[in-house]
């Protein structure tokens, strides 16, 4: 019996199944598709590994020998201080050698007067020994020298015989002497003056 309806044809019309194309898919992936042929996979050019260079034989260079260390330069070294010489007041009383003892206590008694203490002053002579100095020598030379470290009184010595000793003020007296020996007596008895040294006498 003839079909009603189009809708009747397409009922009966036979279905395909899960894994086998219609027929109309199949002819219009045959015009679509391309054809899946296997190509060979290949390699782009950037991904290909280049060959690595060997290293060449190591250059020789010439033994120079051991290295030398060169020490940093340092400071300068300091030059020592120059010793400070301390400023010495010299005073010179121009009289002949006869009168030079007088003359220098009368000075002896000026300091005095002025403040100095005793065992401030120290009197040397280039001749014979000033009479004090004989008067002290009389109880031993021990007790004579150990006034000098005292330092109580005025001590009175011949400027060649001296010990090394400073006063802060040094009263020589030229009662004798040649000249060199006079000049030599003034550098003498200025060593042992540490503020005034006067000498009382001719120097020439």
């Amino acid at each position: 019996m003839p079909p009603d309806s189009a809708e009747e044809l397409e009922i009966h019309k036979t279905a395909p199944g899960p894994l086998v194309p219609s027929n109309d898919e199949t002819d219009t992936s045959a015009r679509t598709s391309p054809s899946l042929s296997p190509v060979a996979p290949t390699l782009s050019s950037a991904n290909t590994p280049r060959p690595v260079p060997r290293p060449g034989p190591p250059v020789r260079r010439p033994d120079s020998g051991p290295a030398r260390i060169v020490p940093k330069p340092g400071p300068a070294p300091r030059r020592p201080a120059a010793p400070v010489t301390p400023e010495i007041e010299v005073q010179r009383i121009e009289v002949g050698p006869d009168a030079a003892l007088d003359r220098a206590d009368e000075v002896l008694d000026e300091l005095l007067d002025t403040g100095r203490a005793p065992g401030q002053i120290l009197v040397l002579t280039t001749g014979g020994p000033h009479p004090w100095q004989r008067h002290e020598e009389s109880f031993g030379a021990e007790r004579y020298w150990a006034q000098l470290d005292e330092a109580q009184d005025v001590f009175y010595a011949d400027v060649t015989a001296c010990r090394p000793v400073r006063r802060e003020v040094v009263l020589l007296v030229v009662n004798g002497g040649a000249p060199a020996a006079v000049e030599q007596a003034v550098a003498t008895a200025r060593g042992h003056a540490d503020s005034l040294l006067v000498v009382c006498g001719g120097t020439r």
